[in-house]
């Protein structure tokens, strides 16, 4: 099932299977959110802040307009 990454919760996590921005993809590869990376909500800030994420093993905070614009393929049990 395919979900953006505001739709999860903390804790949650999926594979990135692609974007819906061509532009905000081309920055998100540059960071290393590619195709087939493993991505997990750590947590999410309140009031429509940042999203703390672990992009296969490594961590970084995306904008909500950034982080949904990742696609992700994610497990029913995940």
């Amino acid at each position: 099932m395919d979900h953006s990454v505001t739709q999860l919760k903390e804790g949650k996590f999926g594979t990135v299977r692609r974007f819906t921005d061509e532009r905000m993809a081309g920055k998100l590869m540059t960071m290393g959110v590619l195709p087939g990376s493993k991505v997990q909500v750590v947590r999410i800030a309140p009031f429509n802040g940042g999203y703390y994420l672990k992009v296969d093993g490594t961590n970084m905070v995306l904008r909500e307009a950034e982080a949904d614009s990742i696609v992700l393929e994610v497990l029913a049990d995940s």
